[in-house]
């Protein structure tokens, strides 16, 4: 199955996390720093997605590698870009990060992004949170 397939159950997850900030008390109509994270086990697969995600409009991060429970080691790097919550061009940019994953044989790992308090909550002492799947 391809992860493109998921799609449905993605635009339900931005909607929720769309919904679950606003619902805490973050700005709406703020600009916020998305970040969705990708994976692999193939440092070149994960390169090569990384070209592509920088050619669809996503800033890149460098490549990471992280230590799994298990003894195991993963690759993985987060495209960024800046958004306001707003569930088309979510959608959008999940899927185009899905095609690119499944183009790739990389992992899509959902997305993140931190809490940016209204102005009236602004002088509440926030750390701000991150978000994802």
């Amino acid at each position: 199955m391809k992860q493109i397939d998921e799609k449905a159950e993605w635009h339900e997850f931005n909607q929720e996390t769309i919904d679950a900030l606003i619902e805490d008390g973050s700005e709406a109509d703020a600009q916020y720093t998305i970040e969705h994270h990708l994976a692999s086990n193939d440092f070149d697969k994960l390169e090569k997605a990384a070209v592509d995600a920088f050619k669809a409009g996503f800033e890149v991060s460098d490549a990471e590698e992280l230590i799994l429970d298990d003894g195991g080691m993963i690759f993985c790097f987060d495209a960024v870009i800046e958004r306001k919550l707003e569930r088309p061009a979510l959608d959008k940019d999940v899927e185009n990060l899905l095609v690119i994953a499944d183009k790739h044989d990389v992992h899509y790992d959902g997305w993140g992004t931190y809490f940016m308090p209204r102005d009236d909550e602004a002088d509440d002492e926030s750390d701000g949170y991150e978000l994802n799947d």
